[in-house]
């Protein structure tokens, strides 16, 4: 695994035995240990509230009612423990509680659509930087987010190009991996950024958490109700 972080410790909540089985054995490859498997919302709670795991996966559509039962357990779960990493795996973006959930916390949050996970290493990395404290997005839940109604907000205030490095940064690019996306300096890049912060009026602080602060008040603004 990457970084110095050992073995982490995890719960699942997946109705479907044949993925859940699957995740499973896939962390298990990569030296992680699932210490709890639940099928419903009351097992997740009921799991993490016995085990304190690392991180929780969970999908979004769970029994009884097959709706938003395991989106709504991890936003409970995230209102008890605002630093628990939470990594939601769903079939759709369910866009209100996906950006109420991105909003909940300040960092230690994923949202992935199942049918893109195609590499299964960058699923496992992916789950490894969450745990670690990172926002790990799919770029078609950014876009969906994007679809929703537009509020007055800080964000109106960036520049186009302003609003499209805050829109990478809001998919967990890298500096490097803006510059290479947009054809422009790594330098640009980092005086763009610096603009952001300023332009969004977040406070004085350790530079990766005014990052984060203004990746979730780019969501907020572009998942506000319609």
């Amino acid at each position: 695994m990457d970084g110095e972080r050992g073995p982490l410790r995890v719960v699942i909540a997946e109705d479907s035995a044949l993925l859940r089985d699957g995740l499973a054995a896939l962390l298990a490859r990569y030296g992680h240990e699932v210490v709890a498997a639940a099928t419903d919302s009351d097992g997740l709670l009921a799991a993490v509230a016995e085990h304190e795991p690392d991180i929780v996966i969970t999908d979004v559509r769970m029994p009884p009612g097959h709706t938003d039962e395991g989106l709504r357990a991890a936003l409970a779960l995230r209102g008890e423990r605002p630093s628990l990493p939470v990594l939601v795996l769903s079939q759709i973006v369910e866009k209100t509680y996906a950006s109420e959930l991105l909003g909940s916390s300040g960092s230690a949050t994923g949202y992935l659509l199942k049918d893109r996970v195609g590499d299964v290493r960058e699923f496992v990395r992916a789950v490894e930087r969450i745990a670690a404290g990172a926002i790990v997005i799919d770029p078609e839940v950014v876009r969906a987010l994007l679809s929703r109604h537009r509020t007055e907000s800080p964000v109106s205030r960036l520049s186009r190009r302003e609003q499209e490095v805050l829109s990478l940064m809001a998919q967990g690019r890298s500096n490097p991996a803006i510059a290479k996306d947009l054809s422009i300096s790594q330098a640009a890049v980092a005086k763009h950024i610096g603009n952001i912060l300023a332009k969004l009026d977040l406070p004085e602080d350790e530079q990766g958490h005014r990052r984060v602060l203004a990746v979730l008040a780019y969501l907020q603004h572009h998942g506000s109700a319609e």
